[in-house]
């Protein structure tokens, strides 16, 4: 199984059986979010830089309940999820530098 998703820099984002698996296993709420996860890279609401380079991906899915993906970006234009999780504090996102929002 493997699936990707549309970046909004038209980065092919694959999410593999693998880092799905590493994903339900840490977070196994989200084991029903498999199509909200690459939705969310897709259609975000906001973009962050992260500190490795890394992108994260924010969209509320319920109020005050928000679905976080962390991806990279590589050459020539692929890339691929490194996780997600689920969060009602993003306050700490503040800090980071917003790359892209609605």
């Amino acid at each position: 199984m493997m699936d990707a998703a549309l970046s909004k820099n038209n980065f092919k984002i694959r999410l593999t059986s693998e880092r799905w698996l590493h994903i339900t296993e840490g977070h196994s709420e989200l084991a029903g979010y498999y199509f909200d996860i690459l939705d969310t890279i897709e259609n975000p609401e906001f973009i962050y830089e992260g500190s490795n380079g890394e992108l994260l991906a924010v969209k509320e899915i319920n109020k005050g309940k928000f679905i976080i993906v962390i991806y990279k970006e590589v050459a020539p234009d692929v890339g691929f999820v490194i996780t997600a999780f689920l969060s009602k504090k993003i306050n700490y996102l503040l800090n980071k530098k917003l790359l892209w929002k609605i």
